[in-house]
């Protein structure tokens, strides 16, 4: 398998000097619970500094929580879950599952996961979707539309492989080696998978890379939401498989030049604010 060419972002949009508000990207995030109520908030973050509009929703708490800090991200608009709909349709990508419970996580007053997800990718299969955290946990398979984009941990890439219906199938897929599996199962499901580890695999139905780098200070919880919501926000204006390859690229970089820095101490608040000097320096210069 090959290695990313970083050459490639040079293909990743970037917004032109007449250009108008929405024009560059807009991003639905629909994540978040009362008990992981920053999840959502990390992909919010690194976000709302790439595209133009963000429409955020989560369970009431964390809705209050944004309104109050609205200054960091002044082009978005805080949406109640029975509102959802309504900005799902005018969303170039719609990012689900950051902070979403699983059966046994959830608290009375969150949604149920599952059965959220499932009737949204169902209803709305055409739209860009990135797929994540609860939600990804929680669905079954034949729930997820052409091209998402799914960004499992390795955990949650067994239990992406546990659900395969087909026996035969799923014993070919777990007789393979780890890049192969990636690779089989984006062909299965016709969409792209970016497997996070010390070197993340992206696969699309027609082709894979890896992406080394990074350290150790990037295991830290939320991190996996900053590159969720990295990726969320490339794929509301650039293809599928380049969106996923590039946040790779562009989070392990960020997080070299946080280690550069600080070491391993870092946080995913500290990965997040770093991603757009990286995004400078990789794509713009």
């Amino acid at each position: 398998m090959k290695s990313f060419n970083p050459t490639l972002l040079k293909k990743l949009y970037i917004p032109p000097q007449n250009s108008h508000k929405g024009q560059n990207g807009k991003l639905m995030i629909i994540g978040g619970s009362k008990l992981f109520h920053a999840a959502s908030l990390w992909s919010l973050k690194v976000a709302s500094r790439i595209v133009d509009m963000i429409y955020y929703s989560s369970v009431p708490e964390n809705n209050d929580i944004v309104q109050k800090v609205k200054e960091e991200f002044r082009g978005g608009i805080v949406v109640r879950r029975d509102k959802i709909e309504d900005y799902i349709q005018e969303a170039d990508c719609v990012l689900i599952g950051p902070g979403l419970p699983r059966k046994e996580g959830q608290e009375e007053g969150d949604d149920d996961t599952k059965e959220l997800t499932e009737k949204l990718l169902k209803k709305y299969a055409h739209k860009k979707w990135v797929i994540d955290g609860g939600s990804l946990q929680t669905i079954n398979a034949s729930f997820i539309p052409q091209n998402a984009i799914l960004t499992p941990h390795s955990k949650e890439f067994e239990r992406l492989k546990f659900k395969i219906q087909n026996s035969k199938f799923k014993v070919t897929v777990q007789n393979s080696k780890l890049e192969k599996q990636v690779e089989m199962l984006a062909k299965e499901y016709k969409c792209v998978i970016l497997l996070k580890g010390p070197t993340d695999i992206i696969c699309s139905h027609q082709e894979c890379v890896r992406v080394s780098g990074g350290n150790a200070g990037m295991t830290k919880g939320g991190t996996g939401d900053v590159l969720a919501g990295l990726v969320a926000a490339l794929y509301c204006k650039n293809e599928a498989f380049l969106s996923a390859s590039s946040g790779s690229y562009i989070n392990k970089k960020a997080g070299e030049e946080l280690f550069k820095r600080v070491g391993y101490y870092f946080n995913a608040s500290d990965l997040a604010d770093e991603i757009p000097k990286a995004m400078k320096e990789l794509i713009i210069r």
